[in-house]
Order: structure tokens, then sequence, then C-alpha cells
């Protein structure tokens, strides 16, 4: 994982950073995790360096990166609105996490707050209580400092970044 400069970020924004880094070193089989707030727009993620690559790909001018956190987001995003429709039309109360068990690796989503979500793309050979055990703790502690200012400071921090990377 590329570490993101968190120069000139508040406290709360260089400690979900902070969070961020140590969930993605300290498990096993983790790949990439995506926080993406409740309108889908990604906020915080393991590979930050890729963003302009992952707006390329988009715009066909380049290859593209499979598995980025970009395209983690924009899957993790949906996901969550799919269980969250599926929740109120079986009327079974709010979604709590959802995984995507798959040949080759496992999709956890879980919600942090106010609709935010966390996307963790885990290995095939990942220990899937492990990983969700410790984005239980990452919610537990992210959850409370997740407020709209401290979003808006994370989305500006992204756009600034791909701002400054060489296209």
């Amino acid at each position: 994982m590329t570490a993101p400069s968190t120069f000139g970020l508040s406290s709360e924004a260089r400690n979900l950073h902070w969070l961020l880094t140590n969930l993605v070193e300290e498990v096993p089989g983790i790949q990439s995790v995506a926080v993406v707030s409740s309108d889908g727009l990604l906020l915080l993620s393991s590979d930050p360096g890729r963003h302009e690559e992952a707006r390329q790909a988009k715009t066909g001018t380049s290859g593209g990166p499979r598995g980025s956190a970009a395209d983690l987001a924009t899957v993790v995003s949906g996901i969550g609105s799919l269980t969250v429709g599926t929740a109120k039309l079986m009327d079974f109360g709010g979604v709590k996490h959802t995984m995507v068990a798959m040949d080759e690796g496992s999709l956890f989503v879980m919600s942090i707050s106010d609709g935010s979500l966390l996307g963790v793309h885990g290995s095939a050979d990942c220990d899937m209580s492990v990983v969700a055990y410790h984005m239980a703790l990452f919610v537990g502690r992210a959850g409370h400092v997740l407020t709209p200012e401290l979003r808006s400071e994370l989305r500006k921090s992204l756009e600034s970044q791909s701002a400054g990377s060489p296209r």
C-alpha cells in the first residue's frame, strides 16, 4: 500500500488514514479497501496512487486498474444500495454487513454510519472471520468521527491528490 499524504489534514482525517493503513497491513489477504459515502463517492482508499489510473480507464486512455479502490468503491456503493433496498422490501431492518464469496476472492461490505460503507476486497485464502472482525473494529473506531465535515475534507483531499497526479 502506498501511504497517502496526510499533510494539512485534520487529526480526525489523519486518524482515519492510520486506521485504514493498519487494516490493510495487519490483516492477511486484504487486497484493497474503500470507504464510500452514502452518495457513492470514494472518501478513503488503500491505493490512492491509482485514482488517476481509474479515471483514465473510464475515459479509455489506459488499460485500467482491475480491482483498484476506485473500482471497489463503485461496486461497494452498488451492493450497499441493493442490500438496503432489499432490507426495506423485506422489512427486516437495517443492513449491517454483506459478504460475497467468489472463486478467486471475497468482497465484504459493512455499514459505518449515516449510509457510509466500508468495502474490503480479500484474496481467496483470506480468513473471512478475521477480516470481518477487523472491519468491525474499524467501523467502531471510525463511525463516530465520520461527520459531514470530515467526509467533505476527505473528498477534497482525494480530489486534490487526483489533480496533482501526472496525466
